[in-house]
């Protein structure tokens, strides 16, 4: 499954230590630096670890829709991974630097009029954001401040606890069925473990996307509040996550989450398969260039 001698986010040992540190304050206003501070930034994401609190703070910087390129998802591999190996670290706080939008979800053109190595690489990347983000030792809280459709969602999905901003216009869900495709196993097993089988069977068959109020009510997200408020809450949120013994709360989420971490791990390449022969099919393709033409009309 993972490059030999390389072992696989989510069956690494907790970091007990982690617990020592006493529960941090609240975060600054966003769009203030942290302090102490610790950046990296890349292109497509930056990160700002607070060492005072271990509390690390992710946006989005990929306009105009912070889609999920595979060089998007490499960054955002690599800046968990070093998040996750720095023991100052506890939590995580992802959000958009993009106005009206947290994450468009998968590049479509990533999937279209590519290489069978192409799709390969793309897809090993999708599915080692997933592992990553969803076998996480920290607490990691989604702020969604926009519309978070498809991959978008399942980031989303994959983290602790949800905070969308109060706008209806914003909406979130798995909507790949209104594209002609079929999420994957993973996608779906995610879903189901926030929602529940019935919501979650519904709204992907529907590919629906859920206003901000319906998707709070489904129980999609945890909680609605102002967007100027976001960051503050999310500052709470984590405060109350980290308020606990570690050790306690990264076993009980392995425990949660084991099953579909597992079942990824073991049929990892069968899903890669999978994905290549489905997104090389001619009907596929032709709906990706379909809804690309469509969208390059709405520009226009």
């Amino acid at each position: 499954v993972c490059p030999p001698g390389v072992v696989p986010l989510c069956c690494r040992p907790p970091a007990w230590d982690r617990a020592a540190r006493p529960p941090p304050g609240p975060l600054q206003p966003p769009g203030l630096p942290l302090a102490p501070c610790r950046s990296f930034s890349n292109n497509k994401i930056q990160v700002d670890l607070d060492e005072s609190s271990g509390i690390a703070l992710m946006k989005f910087k990929s306009p105009p829709v912070n889609s999920l390129s595979l060089e998007f998802l490499t960054e955002f591999s690599i800046g968990l991974e070093k998040l996750e190996n720095n023991r100052a670290c506890r939590g995580v706080i992802i959000t958009s630097a993009v106005p009206k939008i947290f994450s468009s979800g998968l590049d479509i053109t990533e999937m279209c009029g590519k290489s069978v190595e192409h799709y390969s690489e793309f897809w090993r990347a999708v599915q080692e954001m997933w592992l990553r983000l969803y076998g996480s030792n920290m607490v990691t809280v989604a702020a969604v401040n926009g519309s978070s459709p498809a991959g978008g969602c399942l980031i989303a999905l994959s983290c602790d606890y949800r905070i969308m901003a109060e706008n209806p216009k914003f909406s979130i869900g798995l909507n790949e069925a209104q594209l002609g495709i079929v999420a994957p196993f993973w996608f779906k097993d995610t879903f189901v473990n926030v929602v529940g089988h019935r919501i979650a069977e519904r709204s992907l068959q529907l590919g629906s996307l859920h206003p901000a109020p319906e998707a709070h009510r489904l129980g999609l997200v945890d909680e609605l509040v102002p967007e100027e408020k976001l960051m503050e809450k999310a500052a709470a949120v984590m405060a109350q996550w980290l308020a606990l013994p570690d050790h306690a709360r990264q076993l009980t989420k392995t425990m949660m989450r084991k099953a579909v971490l597992d079942r990824l791990a073991a049929h990892r390449e069968e899903d890669l398969k999978n994905f290549i022969t489905f997104v090389s099919k001619e009907s596929i393709q032709k709906s990706l260039r379909m809804y690309m033409e469509m969208l390059k009309k709405r520009k226009s």
